[in-house]
């Protein structure tokens, strides 16, 4: 799910884009896949959902999306914690965490990537964009 890519692992699932000789450092972030007949984009899939072709390439996500669903679990874990649902940019749906106080994590907020990796589970960890209001009128909502 959330990796840490490498020049080598790029270059062997996406042959087209591989840059001869470069070999700079371990490259972190979130990658998706698009379907190269379609468009489509995916998360860690075989076949397009779509077309079902097999051509797929890898791209790194630029990590900014939105908060789709958010429930708290209490189950397994010695607190409780949060398992969110965030739609990213390019317009694929991931399960992860997002960081923060569990009262201010709502459907609608815009999360970024974070460097963190949940060690237990290996999801996603996000953190929140906008800070929660604080007007007059933030005990309304």
């Amino acid at each position: 799910m959330f990796h840490r890519g490498s020049g080598i692992t790029t270059d062997v699932l996406d042959p087209g884009t591989a840059a001869a000789g470069t070999a700079g450092p371990a490259e972190e972030g979130l990658f998706y896949q698009r379907c190269r007949w379609c468009g489509t984009t995916m998360f860690h899939r075989l076949l397009c959902p779509v077309c079902a072709g097999s051509d797929l390439r890898t791209e790194r996500s630029s990590g900014l999306g939105v908060i789709r669903h958010t429930s708290v679990v209490q189950r397994n874990t010695p607190g409780a914690r949060n398992v969110s649902l965030v739609e990213l940019a390019e317009g694929f749906t991931v399960r992860g965490r997002v960081s923060g106080p569990l009262i201010a994590i709502r459907t609608g907020d815009r999360v970024e990537l974070t460097t963190v990796t949940d060690p237990v589970r290996r999801e996603p960890v996000f953190k929140l964009c906008d800070e929660p209001f604080s007007g007059p009128y933030s005990a309304w909502h």
